[in-house]
């Protein structure tokens, strides 16, 4: 469910991005607006899309950390400590 809920995203992502670009290219086309306010506006889209990335990422580590805590899991961690105790 998770697979497909991100694939779901990223596929809106990429269809928003391509309409934002045909958007802007067509005013670029008809003088509504300069070369290089296009290139500053989709950089600044960009970047944003990057930052946004970034937060949806750490919000995810923390909830899947949260879950395992929730469930009792071992993590890495707890096993390489169990390791060291065994030897």
């Amino acid at each position: 469910m998770l697979k497909e809920l991100l694939h779901t995203g990223i596929g809106a992502g990429l269809l928003l991005k391509e309409k934002v670009e045909e958007e802007v290219e067509k005013m670029e086309e008809s003088g509504k607006i300069k070369t290089n306010d296009v290139k500053s506006f989709l950089e600044s889209i960009e970047k944003k899309g990057k930052e946004e990335e970034q937060k949806n990422k750490e919000k995810l580590k923390s909830m899947l950390k949260e879950i395992i805590d929730d469930l009792g899991l071992a993590t890495k961690d707890d096993l390489e400590k169990l390791k060291q105790e065994l030897k």
